[in-house]
């Protein structure tokens, strides 16, 4: 599959959520920034893969990113697309400008949603959506010391 057929619009989406459920894949989604990829980012899109089938990863747009993080992203939303969807372990890449990731997750519906440890579940944004379809939300362990920031930092330095 071609990078670029992995990012697709929320229009595209239900037809390849609906394909993945007919071939019973259970599809899991996390969400996020992903500004400058890096081995924290990699370790745990790759470990969040791991608990499913289908990993579909919403991705802030420039927009929302703006609104989250001053003087970011470094990396726009074309760039940052390109490059998650270059994962092997990454399935589809959606974009969302919503503050949080709700309207997104609703039409996902995943069987696991996830996060990093860094986030108790009763703060994981659609936890309760999940949970009360019978689906799990989970946290994946974070490499430790691996941050866009820490990153920004030290080649500000």
């Amino acid at each position: 599959m071609w990078t670029a057929d992995k990012i697709l619009s929320r229009a595209q989406l239900p037809a390849t959520l609906a394909e993945w459920r007919a071939q019973g894949r259970r599809i899991v989604f996390t969400n996020g920034c992903f500004d400058l990829l890096h081995l924290g980012h990699v370790d745990y899109l790759e470990k969040a893969r791991h608990l499913g089938d289908a990993l579909v990863v919403g991705l802030n747009t420039d927009a929302s990113v703006i609104c989250l993080k001053p003087g970011r992203p470094i990396q726009d939303e074309v760039s940052r697309s390109r490059v998650l969807a270059s994962l092997s372990f990454v399935d589809a890449v959606v974009l969302f400008g919503e503050p949080t990731p709700l309207e997104l997750i609703t039409l996902v519906q995943p069987d696991i949603l996830v996060k990093g440890d860094d986030y108790a579940i009763s703060g994981i944004v659609g936890h309760e959506l999940v949970l009360g379809k019978g689906g799990q939300v989970l946290t994946v362990p974070l490499v430790p010391g691996y941050s866009t920031s820490r990153i920004i930092q030290k080649i500000m330095s």
